[in-house]
């Protein structure tokens, strides 16, 4: 008699419970040090529309108007995509709205930071425009924190590795602290490393390295200069490792393999994690040193064509 397969229950979802304001509770009289952000605002040349709390967090908000010329995108960020830019302005100018405010952070000499609206804020530029609607932020700190919200145009490895390790250079020479501590803006400690393998090498291929480094990079407890300037001598042994790749490339395309997979092939025949699953006790530096060994040793005679059809897929795309 064949055994029934019992059938496996379902969880029921837990209920989110209720957070956040309710609607009237946005609308209130703003306390003394939003006043203030609000004067400095119109001692700017913009005009605040409207101080609000966020209907989340309860947070407070200016709705505000400010001048073009008054606007910059943080320091640290990504270069506007001219094809994005582009493509923003035909539909603004088609619509006749600007509907989407940019997020901005005052700075101490009038001027407003946008840490995820320089494509909107380009495309208004390039329309000649006097002025654009803005969320601004009271606390300084945001701007080092928004990146995660940037959805106007999706992030390569490249931009993100450059954009966060920019952001990590700039925190150090305004304001003291550790590395760790700054782990919700950076997202995760392997762009910090690519992203100085990249300013030193900007066509390097990181998407292969990708996978391998962030399993073992972490956050540090160092100063953020020190933390840098650690990440340095890593992201060079890491350059090394991609110079000796690239040699085995070139040894292997000699004997006829032409797969666009074989950067990816050979760090993973190089990779010690291979074989590990779950979490790992290996550290960056030790792994970059393991890899370097064995691809000093690398066999290219035993490379076969059905190991490389083996190990095919999608080559990084950031490239």
């Amino acid at each position: 008699m064949a055994t029934r397969t019992a059938t496996p229950r379902r969880r029921k979802k837990k209920e989110v419970e209720p957070q956040g304001l309710h609607p009237q509770e946005s609308k209130a009289e703003p306390p003394p040090a939003i006043q203030d952000l609000m004067s400095q605002v119109e001692a700017d040349g913009g005009a605040v529309l409207a101080p609000y709390r966020d209907p989340f967090g309860g947070r407070w908000v200016l709705f505000v108007s400010l001048p073009l010329d008054k606007v910059e995108p943080s320091p640290f960020q990504r270069k506007a995509s001219d094809l994005h830019v582009g493509r923003l302005r035909t539909v603004v100018e088609k619509v006749g709205r600007f509907l989407d405010p940019i997020i901005v952070v005052r700075q101490s000499d009038g001027i407003y930071w946008t840490p995820n609206g320089n494509h909107r804020l380009q495309a208004l530029r390039a329309l000649g425009g006097r002025s654009v609607a803005a969320l601004l932020l009271p606390e300084a700190e945001m701007v080092y924190t928004i990146l995660a919200l940037n959805t106007e145009k999706a992030h390569n490895l490249r931009e993100k590795a450059l954009e966060v390790i920019g952001m990590a250079r700039e925190l150090g020479r305004v304001q003291a602290g550790v590395e760790v501590q700054y782990a919700l803006a950076f997202e995760e400690p392997a762009f910090l490393t690519l992203g100085i393998a990249y300013e030193e090498r900007p066509r390097f291929s990181g998407g292969a390295y990708h996978s391998v480094v962030r399993r073992v990079d972490k956050f540090q407890t160092l100063e953020l200069e020190d933390a840098i300037a650690r990440r340095t001598v890593w992201a060079r042994k890491l350059l090394a490792l991609d110079d000796r790749v690239t040699e085995i490339i070139t040894v292997l395309r000699e004997r006829g393999f032409q797969s666009p997979y074989l950067r990816n092939f050979i760090v993973a025949r190089l990779n010690p994690l291979r074989f590990q699953r779950g979490k790992t006790e290996a550290d960056l530096a030790g792994t970059l040193e393991k890899m370097q060994q064995s691809a000093a040793k690398f066999d290219t005679e035993k490379v076969r064509p059905q190991d490389l059809a083996r190990a095919g897929g999608p080559p990084p795309t950031e490239e």
